[in-house]
C-alpha cells in the first residue's frame, strides 16, 4: 500500500471513526419510496446515517424498520429524534430538528428526553446535547459534514462573496430563475482555491468519501473527482427544482422551513410517529452482517446506502461475507438498493457467495431494475452519488 493510501485511509478512519459525521441523511427518500413500494408486510434494514430515512419508510408505510450503525454517535442522534417526538410537543420539537437551535435544551433533555434513550446514547448527549443551544451555530453545522457545510459559508460570505446570491437561489420561484443565479455567480463560486480544495483527501473525509470511492471517480468520470463535484452542484442549483430541496438548504441556512423539511418534521407526519408509528422502528449499533447474523427474522427490503464503496477496496471478503448473510435473512420478494460514488458498481460483479451447496456469482441471484433505478437517479435532489442500484433477488 503507499504511503499516500495509508495516511488517507488513516484521515477518513479518524474522521468517522471518533464523530458524528452525519448530522442529516443525504439519500433522497422520495425516490426510495418510488423504488421500494413500502407496504405494511415490509421489514425494512437501513443503514442509519441522521435518521432521517429510517422514519421517513416508516411514514411511506413499512410496517418495521431495523436501522443499523456501526458508529454509536449515528444512532444515538436517530434515538434523540425518537425521545423528541415521543415526549415533545412539536413547537419544540421543530425548534430542535428544524430550527436546530432549542433554547434551554440541557434541562429539557434531562427532564424530557433522557429517559428514552438507551445507556450508549445517554453517555453522547449527556457531553454533547449543548449542540443544540448555542445562539449563532446551528445544530445542522455540528458533526464533520456539518462542519463542513460551515466551512463553505463561511467561504461563500467571506471570500467568494456570494452568500446574498445564493440566498436568492433558494427562494428562485422558477428553472430558468435559478439557471440565471447560478449563472451570475458560477466564477465566484468555482475559484482556484475551491477546487483545490475538493481535490483533498481531507476534505473529502469531511463528506464521508472515502479513498476507494474516489477513486472510483477519477476512474470513470470524466474530469475526475472535482469536475462531478462541480456537474453535481450544477445539477441541484441549475437543472432541478430548487423550492422543496431541504437537503442543500439546511446546509446553506442551518435550518429547514415548514415547507421545506424532511417528512418526519412536518406537523401531520410528527403526530402520526408519536401516535403510533414509531413503535416499528428498531436501532441496532452493529455492523450489517453483525445484525443479520445475530437476528434471524426475515427481511425484504435492504437499504445499503454507499457502504459497499468503502468494502470494495481493502475490505473485499467483508463485502462478500455481507451479501452472504443478506441472502441467509432474505425474504421472498426481496429487493435491495444500494448507491455510489462511482458510475458502476463494477465490484459487485466479482462477489461470489454460497446458494444451496454451491459457490455463485452474486449477479447470478439479482434482477437488476436499470431503467428505473436511472430514472430516479436523474431525479434525486441530492445528486451527490454518481449511480444508483435496485435489484430483486432471484428466487
Amino acid at each position: 500500500m503507499a504511503i499516500s493510501e495509508w495516511v488517507s485511509g488513516r484521515v477518513f478512519q479518524f474522521v468517522h471513526g471518533n464523530n458524528l459525521v452525519y448530522n442529516t441523511c443525504w439519500e433522497d427518500p422520495r425516490l426510495d419510496r418510488q423504488a421500494m413500494d413500502f407496504s405494511a408486510n415490509d421489514t425494512v434494514m437501513v443503514i442509519t446515517s441522521a435518521g432521517c430515512n429510517a422514519l421517513d419508510y416508516l411514514l411511506a408505510g413499512a410496517g418495521k424498520v431495523h436501522a443499523v450503525d456501526m458508529n454509536p454517535r449515528q444512532n444515538a442522534l436517530l434515538e434523540l429524534k425518537a425521545s423528541a417526538i415521543r415526549n415533545l410537543d412539536y413547537e419544540r420539537f421543530f425548534q430542535m430538528f428544524g430550527e436546530g437551535r432549542l433554547p434551554n435544551v440541557e434541562s429539557i433533555y434531562a427532564a424530557h428526553l433522557r429517559k428514552s434513550l438507551s445507556p450508549l446514547s445517554q453517555k453522547y448527549w449527556d457531553r454533547w446535547i449543548k449542540f443544540f443551544d448555542h445562539p449563532k451555530k446551528s445544530f445542522f453545522f455540528r458533526g464533520t459534514s456539518g462542519a463542513f457545510a460551515k466551512m463553505i459559508g463561511t467561504y461563500m460570505q467571506k471570500v467568494a462573496r456570494c452568500r446574498k446570491e445564493v440566498l436568492q437561489l433558494l427562494e428562485a420561484p422558477t428553472l430558468q430563475d435559478q439557471q440565471e443565479i447560478y449563472d451570475k455567480v458560477y466564477h465566484k463560486i468555482w475559484s482556484k482555491s475551491l477546487r483545490f480544495a475538493m481535490n483533498r483527501d481531507t476534505t473529502l473525509s469531511m463528506l464521508g468519501v472515502p479513498k476507494a470511492q474516489r477513486r472510483q471517480i477519477d476512474q470513470q468520470y470524466p474530469g475526475g473527482i472535482v469536475k462531478f463535484i462541480e456537474d453535481s452542484i450544477e445539477a441541484v442549483f441549475r437543472k432541478l427544482p430548487i423550492q422543496d430541496n431541504y437537503f442543500w438548504r439546511v446546509y446553506v441556512t442551518g435550518k429547514y422551513t415548514a415547507s421545506c423539511c424532511p417528512e418526519y418534521v412536518r406537523q401531520a407526519n410528527f403526530d402520526r410517529l408519536k401516535n403510533g408509528l414509531l413503535d416499528g422502528l428498531h436501532v441496532h449499533t452493529n455492523s450489517v452482517q453483525g445484525f443479520l447474523e445475530k437476528n434471524d427474522a426475515p427481511i425484504n427490503r435492504f437499504i445499503l446506502l454507499d457502504h459497499m464503496d468503502w468494502l470494495s477496496d481493502y475490505y473485499f471478503p467483508w463485502l462478500e461475507s455481507e451479501w452472504q448473510a443478506i441472502l441467509l435473512r432474505a425474504a421472498p420478494g426481496t429487493r435491495i438498493l444500494w448507491r455510489s460514488g462511482g458510475l458502476r458498481t463494477d465490484f459487485i460483479d466479482n462477489v461470489m457467495v454460497k446458494k444451496n451447496g454451491e459457490t455463485v456469482r452474486l449477479n447470478e441471484l439479482l434482477q437488476y431494475q436499470t431503467e428505473l433505478a436511472n430514472k430516479l437517479h436523474q431525479l434525486d435532489r441530492v445528486h451527490t452519488y454518481g449511480s444508483c442500484c435496485i435489484a430483486d433477488l432471484v428466487a
